[in-house]
């Protein structure tokens, strides 16, 4: 007979530590081990599971791709109250992957992730504004929830802040916020950053640029953690 999961550390439940085993299979790039110790987690009802289960299968880690079966369970955990479940059925959503393209939905996801504390999702927000997608253009809204996603540390809403602040012409601190991007990101971060900076003709953001080519290496544990 097989011994039940035991929490090793006072103040720990048994799914946080199944989690972390699972966290750990995937970071060794073990995703079949990774997807047993997050469906052993699920099975109490832990939302974080049912969220990383969701991953799991979007992007067929130790599992065939299932887009739909992705969204069932990014579903199940959003309305359980997971912040990042809400971040990643909207990213769906917005994409039109395993849930029919939906802009307005995306951004009620968005939003309801951003009042849980998800700095990913103020960006997205951001994003959306600047673009008149589901809302209204609103330049300052974009720039207000650009800011706050880079004072809270995300680098997607470092880079669109620093972003900003370039094309209003305020250079000295739009590179100081494209440096603390560069001290956050992954590497899709990265690669998509050294190809939108590269084209600029100031040599300080040219060299940001090849510092962010530089730090493009492939690294799946960090991606495995991007959207947590």
């Amino acid at each position: 007979m097989t011994e039940p999961v035991r929490s090793p550390m006072p103040g720990l439940t048994v799914a946080d530590t199944l989690l972390a085993l699972g966290q750990s299979c995937l970071d060794r790039g073990e995703g079949e081990q990774a997807y047993g110790w997050f469906r052993s987690a699920a099975r109490g009802g832990d939302a974080r599971a049912l969220n990383m289960l969701g991953r799991c299968l979007e992007h067929g880690w130790g599992v065939p791709a299932d887009p739909f079966q992705a969204a069932a369970h990014y579903r199940k955990a959003a309305e359980l109250g997971d912040g990042w479940a809400l971040f990643n059925l909207a990213d769906l959503y917005c994409r039109g992957v395993g849930v029919p393209a939906d802009d307005e939905a995306a951004y009620r996801l968005y939003a309801a992730s951003a009042a849980k504390g998800n700095a990913k999702a103020l960006n997205m927000l951001g994003l959306f504004h600047e673009s008149g997608r589901a809302v209204p253009a609103d330049d300052a809204a974009a720039r207000a929830l650009f800011k706050a996603a880079a004072e809270s540390g995300d680098c997607w809403g470092r880079f669109n802040h620093a972003r900003m602040l370039l094309l209003a012409g305020q250079s000295d601190e739009a590179l100081r916020w494209f440096g603390l991007a560069l001290d956050s990101g992954f590497p899709d971060f990265y690669r998509s950053m050294a190809a939108a900076l590269a084209p600029h003709p100031d040599p300080r953001i040219q060299a940001l640029a090849a510092r962010a080519a530089a730090l493009a290496e492939p690294a799946p544990a960090q991606e495995a953690k991007a959207h947590r």
